[in-house]
């Protein structure tokens, strides 16, 4: 049994199906989808309806990011627009909503409602979209929304020498408490980098798909990854979040 996590998707349907070709997915394999499933490219809400039938056939587990949020509140009530969100993406989310149905807008609605947080497997690795801000961990987290919005944690562990160990006085108390953190959120793409990141004991595999980057799925005990072809490439006649 294989475990995969899969960076953001951004409206990339495409990319998402290119990188689940490429894993050969087998029905005893667990997918982990790091958030961010909508805004920026065209295809929002076919990625929504692809992911819930997909769930019916294969193990997944869905966290929820915070563009992720913007939507579900849309879904709620339609005039619930928020201006970052129509600016980064919601634009053109709500176009991909066009033509579905009450029914179908329920469904996928449920679907948001329904994201988790983040996620703690058996071997104590944390999955989660951003980051967190509790030195006692996730489950003491009090401002829970970090846990789609915050970068401290990954500009904190990027800042850090990866040379420090656990035990080092230095080591930062957040990221005691897991064997691991994935995440994404902050596209690798900022720092130069098209392939997923590790700092300390985080991976970020955000590889910038809501931009010029790639959707990418790693194997998280081996950290083999997969990736699409650049986004741009796949939706030529678009420009995403590159605004």
């Amino acid at each position: 049994m294989r475990t995969f996590v899969i960076g953001d998707i951004h409206g990339g349907l495409k990319a998402l199906i290119q990188v689940l070709n490429k894993l050969e997915i087998k029905e005893e394999d667990t997918l982990i989808f790091m958030g961010d499933y909508v805004d920026g490219w065209s295809e929002s809400a076919q990625v929504i309806a692809f992911l819930i039938e997909l769930s019916e056939k294969i193990h997944c587990i869905f966290i929820k990011g915070n563009h992720d949020v913007w939507c579900e509140n849309w879904l709620k009530d339609s005039n619930d627009v928020n201006p970052s969100w129509f600016m980064h993406g919601g634009k053109e989310t709500m176009e991909s909503y066009e033509g579905l149905s009450d029914k179908e807008k329920q469904q996928h609605l449920h679907f948001f409602n329904n994201l988790k947080m983040y996620y703690l497997d058996d071997a104590n690795r944390l999955f989660l979209h951003a980051g967190f801000t509790s030195m006692h961990g996730v489950e003491k987290e009090t401002y829970t929304h970090k846990f789609c919005t915050d970068r401290t944690l990954w500009e904190m562990a990027l800042a850090m020498d990866k040379t420090i160990g656990l035990e080092h006085n230095l080591y930062p108390k957040r990221l005691k408490h897991y064997k691991e953190i994935f995440i994404g959120h902050t596209p690798t793409t900022n720092y130069g980098k098209s392939t997923p990141v590790n700092a300390i004991n985080i991976w970020n595999v955000d590889t910038g798909a809501a931009f010029k980057g790639k959707v990418t799925a790693m194997n998280i005990d081996t950290k083999a990854f997969f990736q699409s072809d650049n986004l741009p490439d796949l939706y030529p006649n678009e420009k995403g979040r590159n605004k």
